[in-house]
């Protein structure tokens, strides 16, 4: 039977929530320091994330704040939602050293490289989507404006609608994680996902659809980064498989020997 790691030990149910208390207050401290350095310059961020649309827009066109305390609050909850971003690795972090100690050794060397990988592609959803996907978007909308119509955005539903993309882009790019997890588990196994190829085209489009706003753009280009990412998964998993068999087989050969 494998045994877990040295540092794992009994504990009663006041220790593990003792310890989940203390991990989730050192989370929110991450938090709370980069909201802090980052409130200064809420205005500057609310900026440059309006850029992609205020390109676009016509000229003379401005965005707007419909209700009073928007030109406040929009900046501000910009502010909390990065501060959560920027903060994510020490977050996991924290949620990782309370379940760690848990872990059978081969859990936590499979735990963490996905953990970090996780995050890194998070972060990679969210730059594809800020800088390929809203110029396109916000190109094609402001150009169907009807003749007579001016196009000026609230600032809070603009802010809703990138994050709302922002989240779905970097969920969508989880998808090489979530294959090797499943892979790893013995849920399913790479031959299987590639014979599913046909199945997960239109999975994405459908996923697409319904997390994206309703236009064939930003669905269409959600949908093929997701799809060479599965593509990307079924690699991986591939590898994983193939050097867990040689971690085997070098093992065997040390106990002939």
């Amino acid at each position: 039977m494998t045994e877990k790691t040295e540092d794992s030990r009994e504990m009663t149910l006041i220790d593990h929530l003792l310890e989940l208390r203390t991990r989730l207050l050192r989370a929110v401290i991450a938090v709370g320091i980069v909201v802090i350095a980052l409130a200064p310059f809420a205005r500057q961020l609310y900026a440059t994330l309006a850029e992609p649309l205020m390109r676009h827009l016509p000229e003379g066109s401005n965005m707007i704040a419909i209700d009073v305390a928007s030109p406040f609050f929009a900046p501000f909850k910009l502010v909390l939602l990065l501060g959560l971003l920027i903060a994510m690795p020490a977050v996991i972090y924290q949620a990782w050293a309370f379940v760690a100690p848990g872990l059978y050794r081969h859990e936590q060397r499979l735990a963490r490289p996905l953990l970090v990988a996780s995050v890194l592609l998070f972060y990679a959803g969210c730059a594809f989507a800020y800088f390929l996907v809203f110029p396109v978007v916000f190109s094609f909308f402001t150009s169907m404006a009807p003749e007579g119509v001016a196009v000026m955005t609230d600032i809070s539903r603009y802010l809703d609608f990138v994050m709302a993309l922002f989240i779905a882009f970097g969920l969508a790019f989880q998808v090489p994680v979530a294959t090797i997890v499943l892979v790893a588990l013995g849920i399913t196994t790479p031959e299987t996902l590639a014979k599913a190829r046909g199945y997960v085209v239109v999975g994405a489009f459908l996923v697409a659809m319904l997390i994206t706003p309703p236009d064939m753009i930003s669905q269409t280009m959600l949908a093929i980064p997701v799809l060479a990412l599965y593509e990307l998964g079924i690699i991986m998993s591939r590898v994983m498989l193939k050097r867990g068999k040689e971690g085997k087989a070098a093992a065997g050969d040390e106990r002939s020997d």
